[in-house]
């Protein structure tokens, strides 16, 4: 990628500008570069891009394996087009790296979005660790905005932690769930309740309508016990089916009305200015981090301190010390 050239980066922002695919894609893979003249090139791109960026509505969803996330975003984000919006499908998955798996194998069960051009899917950088791939999924969904895309769908496709991250960069989360209540409820995290804007029960179609308003009953139960994250926002819990295509407009109805409520409030920019401070944190520690990995000498020591705190010869907190002394 000959991004040396005083006149390649302006070309590519003016590119991606203009909606070329083929500029996006560049720039992403530029984001996911490890090399070190790459990603300063992709800091340059990206602050070229900012006046460009912001304003998308940006949806994270979360959802356990089966509840059918690959079809509502097929279903969703065909819905989008048809009106007019243009979606880029973003995935946040550090298993991808150990497992291989990612939005990849999803997007043949998105296969009507995959194939249509007001639609960009893109799946997660194999980079391992969740910070890495949160920061580039980030930075990903920045360019997405700068080359004209309205809507950005984050997926997390990991569990965990992910949701939280995906949640901190998104302007609304929204939480998948399957028809079957009672058992299902007891395992539900608390934490991702406590995080989700809206709650929507799949899969509400034939015999199953009856066992999704159970459940949908049963999640609006659970959260009226709980503080909502915005005291201009009680999380509704809706019932859809993305196989008959039910329901849909009333869901994304909601993700406006939130929109609205939180901007009417000044909470939206609010949300938004946290969050850019939370990635800028995200990114200063990844670039410690990288620091230690990436000078033998402190790669070295840093093995050394590892080893002493695993025989119990030093404490971890002398330990942290030592090793943020290599910094200085």
């Amino acid at each position: 990628m000959g991004f040396a050239s005083p006149t390649a980066l302006p070309n590519l922002a003016a590119d991606l500008r203009a909606g070329s695919r083929a500029a996006l894609a560049r720039a992403i893979t530029l984001i996911e570069s490890r090399r070190a003249d790459h990603q300063a090139a992709a800091r340059d791109l990206v602050q070229a891009l900012l006046p460009d960026t912001g304003k998308a509505v940006r949806v994270g969803i979360t959802g356990s394996p089966g509840v059918g996330k690959s079809t509502t975003i097929d279903v969703l984000g065909m819905m989008l087009i048809e009106r007019g919006h243009k979606v880029a499908v973003l995935a946040v998955d550090p298993s991808s790296a150990r497992t291989g798996g990612s939005i990849l194998g999803d997007k043949t069960r998105m296969a009507r979005l995959a194939a249509s051009d007001l639609a960009y899917i893109r799946p997660s950088p194999a980079s391992g660790t969740l910070g890495g791939v949160a920061a580039k999924t980030r930075e990903a969904m920045l360019l997405c905005e700068a080359a004209g895309f309205d809507v950005v769908l984050v997926e997390t496709v990991g569990i965990g932690q992910s949701e939280t991250a995906v949640c901190d960069m998104t302007d609304f989360f929204l939480a998948l769930m399957l028809p079957g209540a009672g058992d299902e409820l007891q395992g539900i995290k608390k934490g991702l309740v406590e995080l989700a804007d809206m709650i929507a029960v799949n899969k509400a179609d034939g015999d199953n309508i009856k066992r999704a308003n159970l459940a949908a009953a049963e999640y609006r139960g659970a959260l009226h016990i709980l503080t909502p994250r915005s005291e201009h926002w009680h999380p509704p819990v809706l019932t859809y089916s993305a196989l008959m295509g039910t329901g849909i407009d009333a869901l994304w109805q909601k993700v406006l009305d939130h929109r609205t409520a939180m901007q009417a409030s000044g909470e939206f920019d609010a949300r938004r200015r946290q969050q850019q401070v939370k990635w800028m944190w995200s990114m200063l520690e990844q670039r410690m981090l990288a620091q230690l990995r990436a000078d033998p000498s402190m790669r070295a020591k840093v093995k050394q301190t590892e080893a002493a705190v695993a025989d119990g010869r030093i404490t971890p907190a002398l330990a942290a010390e030592q090793i943020a002394e290599l910094l200085r």
